[in-house]
C-alpha cells in the first residue's frame, strides 16, 4: 500500500507540477517566475518521487500513468474548467483497462 500512495504522491506532483508551468507561461511579471520555479520544483520533487520505490520498472510506470491520467484529468476539469470529451474518456478507459491488466497480471 505504501508504494501506491507514493506513486499517488509522484502523479500528483508531476500534474500539478506541469499546471503550475502552465500557469507561468500564461502569466505576467513576478507570478511568471514564482509559477515556475513552483513547478520546477515540483516537477523534480515527482522525479524523486516516481523512482523511490523498489519496484519493478516496467509495471510502476503502467500504474503510475493510471494515477497521472486520473489526476490530470481532475486537475484539467477543476482549475482549467476543462471538460474531458469523449475521446479522452474513451482512452482514459483503455488506459485504466491497461493498468488493471499490469496491476493484476500474474
Amino acid at each position: 500500500m505504501a508504494p501506491l500512495l507514493v506513486l499517488f504522491l509522484a502523479a500528483l506532483l508531476e500534474a500539478s507540477g506541469d499546471a503550475m508551468v502552465r500557469g507561468g507561461l500564461r502569466g505576467s511579471g513576478v507570478m511568471r517566475g514564482a509559477w515556475f520555479a513552483a513547478g520546477a520544483i515540483a516537477l523534480f520533487a515527482y522525479g524523486c518521487a516516481v523512482n523511490s520505490p523498489n519496484w519493478n520498472f516496467g509495471r510502476l510506470i503502467g500504474v503510475y500513468v493510471v494515477l497521472f491520467f486520473l489526476l490530470a484529468q481532475l486537475i484539467g476539469w477543476v482549475f482549467f474548467r476543462e471538460m474531458p470529451s469523449r475521446a479522452i474518456v474513451t482512452g482514459g478507459a483503455l488506459i485504466l483497462a491497461g493498468g488493471a491488466v499490469i496491476t493484476c497480471w500474474r
